[in-house]
């Protein structure tokens, strides 16, 4: 069936007996990884996770219900998490809802698969599963999205504040959910006892960095300028300041420098070339040193890293900050 965000979280919190999987579909993986950690707190600190993918339930789709099933050997609780879904994974989701008992919930992850899919499909026709779409959210849909979690949270946001959280975050779903988890855990609310939320508690527990300072992080690391980059990780807000607006960042200027690479080695002089992308004067210098040290291949892998990097991040919780300056670090360096 489908799944509202709302009532996703709910049943992440407090897994019901009677969902055997979790579909997650998408091409937003990071908050998908973030949905997986919050089903993981919930089923508590030694739960026992089972790693599968989508190659492995092709070659054996009935791997997924024997794991469903599966008694742990420490009679603790587990959970399947599945990467890397497709279409391939259908049979093995039949199984799994057509078995005669599966006491162990699946989470299964598919940022390839279509809505008009088969996969979407059998997962939205069974009240066995929670299916839930995955898409990096516009102002609108992020605006209604941390409304709905400070509601469930027992939060009472003012539009200031809901408007805060969202440039804090910089329209990011994963860090718009960890942000409202951290207030509500601040101030001690909960569905059943809202709390009104001051601008102390903002300031106190909220992501909030400046636009320019993620600008200058970014320029630094494309650029190679390891000072400069140090200065601006160490400006960032707080310790667990998150680095995921920074990240997202990162991943749109690297497919604007590998756009103007190309046409570089097109034959376009690159003057006119940072005119067309509307480079900002004080960012042209730079911009310039970027375009001529990298490769559109290296610009492309780069940007598939930062994507990897996200997804690391996510699943670090509170070393996420280290697992990002280090990548930032190290993507700076290899253009020395």
């Amino acid at each position: 069936m489908k799944a509202t965000e709302a009532r996703l979280n709910a049943a992440l919190d407090r897994p019901p007996a009677d969902i055997r999987l979790y579909l997650l579909y998408g091409p937003d993986e990071a908050v998908a990884q973030a949905f997986v950690a919050r089903l993981a707190r919930a089923l508590g600190a030694g739960v026992e996770r089972v790693d599968l993918d989508g190659a492995t339930l092709r070659g054996d789709p009935a791997r997924l219900a024997d794991e469903a099933a599966a008694i742990s050997l420490f009679g603790g609780t587990r959970f399947i998490r599945v990467s890397a879904a497709g279409e391939e994974s259908l049979e093995a989701v039949e199984s799994l809802l057509q078995a005669d008992r599966a006491g162990n919930p699946a989470i299964m992850l598919a940022p390839g698969v279509k809505a008009t899919g088969k996969l979407v499909k059998a997962a939205l026709d069974s009240d066995r599963v929670l299916a839930f779409a995955c898409y990096p959210p516009n102002a609108r849909d992020a605006t209604a999205i941390v409304t709905d979690l400070a509601r469930a949270s027992g939060l009472r946001l003012s539009a200031a504040a809901v408007q805060r959280i969202i440039r804090g975050s910089d329209g990011d779903r994963a860090v718009m959910m960890r942000e409202v988890e951290k207030l509500a855990l601040y101030v001690d609310a909960a569905a059943d006892r809202p709390v009104d939320v001051e601008d102390a508690a903002l300031e106190a527990v909220g992501a909030e960095i400046a636009e320019g300072e993620i600008g200058e992080i970014v320029l630094a690391a494309t650029a190679g300028e390891m000072p400069a980059l140090i200065e601006g990780l160490r400006r960032m807000n707080g310790p667990d300041a998150s680095p995921i607006p920074i990240l997202r960042a990162l991943g749109r200027r690297l497919l604007m420098l590998a756009e103007m690479r190309a046409a570089v080695d097109g034959g376009d002089a690159l003057d006119q070339i940072m005119k067309r992308h509307r480079v900002f004067w004080r960012e042209e210098a730079a911009t310039a040193t970027a375009v001529r040290r990298w490769t559109v291949p290296a610009l492309i892998a780069a940007q598939r890293a930062t994507r990897r990097t996200e997804r690391e991040v996510i699943g670090a919780g509170p070393a996420g900050r280290a697992v990002a300056d280090t990548f930032l670090l190290r993507l700076a360096r290899s253009l020395r």
